[in-house]
């Protein structure tokens, strides 16, 4: 029988969904050693674990090399690949906002179309054109709200948690744009060949999730 590979985000993310496995009854113990391992095995359970970065979780899934993953909300959407979403796990919640200065205020930069600095340009150009806006996306990897601060863009598109960081620079939240928490998705072709072991361990988690059990 061919193992469940789950793929799963580095840090938090494989620790929060670690616990929730384990109190479904998927042995997660290897997971928590202090290694370097990327693949980890537990023929017990029949299960395998690719430990990957978060934004590569939908590519994994989506290819095939692993049957499910949990990412989050605004990893998945920016991968945007036509993946299952199975369950909303609750946790690793923050949300997707627009930022920048508090009212008008005078630019070195000038444009003609709004400049956004971000890093997710797939779903910045999705939403802003669900606006009717056509804007310039600034990639930036972090610190995003550096892009105002140095006239680089007009505006930022990024995870806001606390707040604490756009309040520090003198930015404010000018729209949230959608709520994120940890998401299972699973590839579609897997759903239909391991359909029955698949669903039988999303079922246990959602039993978790929801104080069922």
């Amino acid at each position: 029988m061919k193992p469940i590979t789950f793929a799963l985000a580095k840090g938090r993310l494989a620790d929060r969904t670690a616990d929730l496995l384990e109190s479904c009854g998927v042995g997660c113990g290897d997971l928590r050693a202090n290694s370097r391992r990327l693949i980890i095995d537990d023929e017990k359970n029949g299960c395998r674990f690719l430990l990957v970065k978060p934004a590569d979780v939908p590519t994994y899934v989506e290819y095939g090399a692993a049957d499910l993953g949990v990412a989050g909300k605004d990893t998945i959407m920016e991968a945007n690949y036509p993946l299952y979403e199975m369950l909303d796990l609750g946790f690793g919640k923050c949300k997707l906002c627009v930022a920048g200065f508090p009212g008008v205020r005078e630019k070195q930069v000038t444009s003609a179309v709004k400049r956004v600095a971000t890093k997710y340009p797939n779903i910045a150009r999705r939403y802003y054109r669900s606006l009717g806006e056509t804007i310039e996306v600034i990639k930036l990897s972090g610190s995003v709200e550096l892009g105002p601060l140095l006239n680089l863009s007009d505006e930022i598109l990024d995870i806001v948690e606390s707040g604490r960081t756009l309040k520090e620079n003198g930015l404010v939240v000018l729209r949230e744009v959608f709520e994120i928490s940890a998401r299972v998705v699973v590839n579609r072709v897997s759903l239909k060949t391991k359909g029955e072991r698949i669903n039988a361990i999303i079922e246990a988690m959602r039993a978790k999730v929801e104080g069922r059990s």
